[in-house]
């Protein structure tokens, strides 16, 4: 009886202890639900959806170039003798820029008129036929001479045809004479070609050649001449001057250029399977990174009429002017450029990472009470970062982009701290 009083005290004294125990296995248990509760939920990059403007079109990059230039070009290699502006400076149509070193061109301008002369004076003695004025004058005594035999002759014949009516000449005699006239007058013609057709038609020919190439030399000295003074054709801003008073200079070495810059034109780099998008008139939106904020507007002026390799890709270049009324966009930078064919206005747009796709049709993710809802939801044009949304979805809207851990995401996936 002791013992058993003291066994039922003992386990009396233990009840307590496994009160505990199961607390704490109950407590673990809670816990472990709630971490893997928590665990469950995933953190994802996210979006709001609000309105903007919206424009697709195609972006590429471009040049700028003046629409109309003018470029000098040393013809000779020769010393700059005078500079009369500045770079940058405003120039009227006519007016004289620099000045060329013009000694070796007025020696070559001289020996060409020269030798122009000389063919000129050697194409007058073949065409008269009389060749130098000794030759000429020796040809016309030596006519004479033979006129004279002639008259002879034709008197002597005349004389033997009375002579042998009368039986005091032979037929024989009058043959004779009749041969002698034919001789003189064979003579005479050909002491007449040699005064009026001394030359044949290939000398003569030659000498005229000679003429024309020597009347070209004394044109192409006169121009080089004149090149010499650099003077534009129309007015605008000397925006290229890279010489300088005394700078030697090759030939074909730039001078200055010219051009009227508050109009410029862009060349578009169209990559190949955009080129049938393109159509003249369309929108031109210009920025420079130099310039960061600004743009220029502009049209499409002319389409690709070939393509052509640039760098490593096969492009159509697309001529597009734009207004510079501020001069700031320069000749022969490098811009973006980006050719519009649809603009919306305050349209609701979201991050295109947003916007995906099943065979349901594209749908969106939305963050709604902390777990992912998807939103079935109709699109309009993009641009390069954003998509406008036609119906199924509100302005405001949370959209997950993706998941921090790159989980994928699911409809009803719990979600934590979405950061738009």
């Amino acid at each position: 009886m002791p013992e058993s009083i003291a066994s039922a005290r003992h386990r009396k004294a233990w009840r307590p202890g496994w009160a505990v125990i199961g607390g704490v296995v109950l407590g673990i248990f809670i816990l472990v639900i709630l971490l893997a509760f928590r665990r469950s939920e995933v953190q994802v990059r996210a979006a709001r959806a609000y309105p903007e403007t919206i424009t697709s079109g195609i972006a590429t990059n471009g040049r700028i170039e003046p629409i109309q230039n003018f470029e000098a070009h040393s013809p000779l290699a020769t010393t700059v003798r005078r500079v009369t502006i500045q770079q940058g400076e405003w120039v009227k149509a006519g007016q004289l820029l620099l000045q060329l070193d013009d000694s070796a061109a007025r020696s070559e301008l001289a020996r060409a008129q020269a030798l122009l002369k000389g063919a000129e004076a050697e194409l007058q003695a073949r065409s008269s036929g009389g060749g130098t004025q000794e030759e000429l004058l020796t040809s016309r005594n030596a006519l004479v001479k033979a006129q004279a035999d002639r008259d002879v002759a034709q008197r002597n014949l005349q004389a033997m045809q009375r002579l042998v009516q009368t039986g005091a000449a032979s037929p024989a005699e009058v043959e004779a004479a009749q041969a002698q006239l034919r001789v003189a007058e064979t003579n005479v013609h050909t002491q007449e070609q040699k005064i009026h057709d001394r030359f044949s038609k290939a000398e003569v020919g030659h000498a005229e050649a000679q003429v024309a190439q020597g009347r070209a030399a004394v044109a192409a000295a006169s121009d080089v001449l004149k090149s010499l003074n650099v003077s534009p054709p129309f007015g605008g801003m000397a925006y290229n001057l890279p010489v300088r008073k005394d700078t030697f200079v090759n030939a074909g070495d730039l001078l200055v250029q010219v051009a009227d810059l508050h109009r410029v034109r862009v060349r578009a780099f169209v990559d190949e399977p955009e080129i049938g998008r393109l159509q003249v008139g369309q929108t031109v939106e210009v920025t420079w990174d130099a310039l960061p904020g600004r743009s220029w507007k502009g049209s499409v002026e002319q389409l690709p009429t070939n393509v052509v390799q640039h760098g490593t890709r096969m492009v159509g270049e697309v001529m597009c002017t734009l207004d510079n009324a501020d001069l700031k966009l320069l000749p022969n930078t490098n811009v973006a450029v980006e050719i519009i064919q649809v603009r919306h206005e305050n349209v609701l747009s979201v991050p295109r990472e947003a916007v995906r796709q099943d065979a349901a049709g594209k749908y969106v993710y939305e963050v709604v009470g902390g777990k992912l809802k998807r939103r079935n939801v109709q699109t309009s044009i993009s641009d390069l970062t954003r998509v406008e949304i036609v119906s199924g979805l509100s302005d405001g809207a949370v959209l997950a982009l993706g998941a921090v851990n790159l989980q994928p995401l699911k409809d009803g996936m719990p979600v934590k701290n979405p950061v738009p």
